[in-house]
């Protein structure tokens, strides 16, 4: 070592991908979102992005950030410190997520984590099942003659809230679309709450379970029948619930429609 020469030692620091997944199909990744896949060092993923999806990312690289078995949770706090972690070591690390990051996916908690720690990140918007499930049943969130807006609502609200930050009364005053995530278990709540409100129960309504896969299921009813049809055909979760005029449009199309 020469007189002018330092010891210094560097952290090399990676950087984070927040990817969408889309809502299952392989083919409704974004180029991005693929390209990345297949050039990162570590994925966290949960269930979401659904196996078809998972199964393409080779074993040794994917890690299960999402259920365990016997009913247990990666905790949020823990994909956190996890990304940041697998980053500071300089890995090239895709946080890979159902949908898009931003629609009820907690990308943006990740994001605000990984900027307070100083880790780089970027985000790749995915294709949201909050339009391409009604998409794909032939369902349109927008219509001229149905609905000039669309909401996106949440049916699993953080559970440590006191109350429900939904405001039932307000959406239905909008007499847009209401599209709602993650909300068969309290279907028959946000159903009854709608009725309550005023609204018609003679309003149709459409459950789009795993919307783009394989084994996709839709069922339709009305704000008044659709708890049982739900009931009666066993639909659970992934699902898209769809409520408007504009979930009637889809017997007018069906016959017609290709998958």
């Amino acid at each position: 070592m020469t007189g002018n020469e330092t010891d210094t030692e560097t952290d090399s620091v990676g950087i984070v991908s927040l990817v969408g997944s889309g809502p299952g199909d392989p083919e409704l990744l974004t180029v991005k979102a693929r390209r990345l896949i297949d050039e990162a060092d570590v994925v966290l993923h949960d269930k979401l992005p659904g196996p078809a999806i998972i199964e393409t990312i080779p074993e040794g690289k994917r890690e299960d950030v999402g259920k365990r078995a016997g009913g247990d949770r990666t905790s949020q706090e823990y994909t956190n410190e996890r990304l940041v972690e697998l980053a500071r070591e300089g890995n090239h690390v895709v946080r890979l997520k159902g949908g898009d990051p931003f629609v009820f996916g907690r990308g943006g908690e990740e994001a605000a984590y990984l900027a307070e720690h100083g880790v780089d990140f970027r985000v790749v918007p995915g294709v949201t099942s909050a339009l391409a499930g009604p998409a794909l049943a032939g369902i349109p969130t927008t219509h001229r003659e149905h609905a000039s807006s669309v909401s996106f609502v949440t049916g699993h609200e953080d559970p440590t809230k006191e109350e429900s930050a939904v405001d039932w009364n307000a959406l239905a005053a909008t007499h847009g679309t209401i599209v709602v995530l993650m909300g068969v278990g309290k279907l028959p709540g946000y159903t009854a709450a709608l009725r309550e409100t005023g609204m018609s129960g003679e309003v149709p309504v459409a459950l789009i379970e795993r919307a783009s896969r394989p084994d996709e299921r839709i069922v339709t009813g009305t704000l008044e029948t659709i708890t049982g049809v739900a009931d009666r055909e066993g639909i659970e979760p992934p699902a898209v619930t769809v409520i408007g005029d504009v979930a009637g449009e889809r017997d007018r199309v069906r016959e017609f429609l290709q998958r």
